[in-house]
This record gives C-alpha cells, sequence and structure tokens, in this order.
C-alpha cells in the first residue's frame, strides 16, 4: 500500500509538473506573438543604441525573419517572466508554509521591477560597449563595419535579457533569507568570493575583451550583492530571530 501511495504521490507531481510546464509555454507563445507583431517598432529602440552611421546587412534570404523571431522571443520571454516564476512557485507551494506564500506573491511583482532594472542599466551601459565593438577596427583603420542584423541583435538581445535576470540577484537573496535558508551575517562574510563571482559573470556577459566594459557590469552586480545583503538583514529583521534554524549550516 505505501508503495502505492508513493507511486500516486510521484505521479501527482509529474501531474503537476506537466500543468504548469504548458501554463508557462501558452504564456510565452502568447506573449511571444504579441512581441513579433511589435519587432521592428522593438528593432528601432534595439538600432538606437548603435553608434551613428552603423550599416546593418543581411546576407540570408531567412535571415531577418529569424532575427525576428529571436528578438520576439526574447521579449516574450521576458514579458512573461514574472507568470513563469509565479508558475515554478506554485510548483513548490506545497512545501511552502502559509507565511511563505505570502512573501511568495508579494515578491512577484518586485521580479518585474528589477527585471525591468537591469535592462534599464542595460541600454545606459551597450552604447559604449558598442562603440568600443564597432568603432575600434575604424580607429584602428582596419576595416569599415557592415553589421549582420542577426549577430546585431543576438548580442544585445542576449545581453540585456542577462542583465535583466542577474539584477535579480537581491530579490532571491531576500526570500532565501526569509525563509531560514541564509543569514545577512553569513552572506556579509562571503563578500570577498561575491566579488570575484561578480567579476566572473561580468566576464562573461560582456562581450569586450577590454576591462573597463567589464568593471562596469560587475560594479553594477556588487552594488546588487550588497543590496541583497541589506533586504537579507530585512528579511531577518522581519522573522524576529537571529538564528534562522535552516541557516545554522551555513553559519
Amino acid at each position: 500500500v505505501m508503495t502505492e501511495d508513493k507511486e500516486l504521490t510521484l505521479r501527482q507531481h509529474l501531474e503537476e509538473l506537466r500543468k504548469r510546464a504548458i501554463y508557462s509555454t501558452i504564456a510565452v507563445a502568447i506573449t511571444t506573438g504579441v512581441s513579433f507583431s511589435l519587432a521592428a517598432h522593438i528593432f528601432s529602440i534595439l538600432e538606437a543604441l548603435a553608434p551613428e552611421d552603423t550599416n546593418f546587412i543581411f546576407t540570408e534570404a531567412m535571415e531577418l525573419l529569424v532575427t525576428y523571431f529571436k528578438l520576439s522571443l526574447y521579449c516574450g520571454v521576458a514579458l512573461a517572466l514574472p507568470f513563469l516564476v509565479y508558475q515554478a512557485l506554485m510548483f513548490i507551494r506545497p512545501a511552502l508554509t502559509s507565511r511563505e506564500r505570502i512573501w511568495v506573491y508579494i515578491l512577484l511583482p518586485a521580479v518585474a521591477l528589477f527585471f525591468a532594472g537591469g535592462v534599464a542599466f542595460g541600454y545606459l551601459f551597450v552604447p559604449r560597449m558598442l562603440s568600443f565593438l564597432i568603432e575600434f577596427p575604424l580607429a584602428a583603420d582596419v576595416a569599415n563595419p557592415e553589421i549582420k542584423i542577426s549577430g546585431y541583435v543576438s548580442l544585445v538581445s542576449r545581453l540585456l535579457f542577462g542583465l535583466g535576470l542577474v539584477f535579480e540577484t537581491p530579490l532571491i537573496m531576500f526570500f532565501l533569507a526569509r525563509i531560514g535558508l541564509v543569514t545577512p551575517q553569513w552572506l556579509l562574510r562571503q563578500w570577498r568570493y561575491a566579488i570575484v563571482v561578480c567579476y566572473i559573470v561580468a566576464a562573461i556577459i560582456t562581450p569586450t575583451p577590454d576591462p573597463i566594459n567589464c568593471s562596469i557590469v560587475a560594479s553594477a552586480l556588487i552594488v546588487l550583492y550588497f543590496l541583497g545583503v541589506i533586504l537579507a538583514w530585512i528579511a531577518q529583521r522581519m522573522r524576529g530571530e537571529n538564528q534562522p534554524a535552516h541557516a545554522s549550516s551555513l553559519e
């Protein structure tokens, strides 16, 4: 009987996972479709980030269509992100307490806000990065740039999307502290490792080899980490305890 109960429980979990995956897929399909109808306008926004007189070209018949679809998919996932997070949290909802569930609902709007903050930061940073990448060959008198539209959209979209995701770090730290998995004291003691990780992530996100652009992104990530420590401290105070039981292994 116990075996049958366990199999039934596993089957229920798989069914719940399938349901959440279907909901998420439908949401992304809808937001991607909406984004595709606006793809030309979205590309004009990205195009404005490039240096003046940048020449965009495409060399294959399907390149422009595929590029617009990729851009629409990035935008679609970004627009559906709060709903995707909600579906993921609903899947693990049975493992959360009633208070933890309340905080899940409270943090969902913040997910969209922090993601938008990361995209806004990227929108300010990208022109500097593109100036280095595109104008450097001109300064070196090597070649005139003819930029493939597919490569440009992939580069800028990936960077903006990546920055949007890493800007969620403070929220993740707040939530982990709120449910007692980490403490601000432990997070603060890891600041040296955090700085190293921030530079590694910045080097992965930033396609330019120069240390200046990498340091700009890394500095933003470091600020986010210490903001997360502050939010974790607030979360601990809200818990009304100094040593969460779950965090004892991290002390």
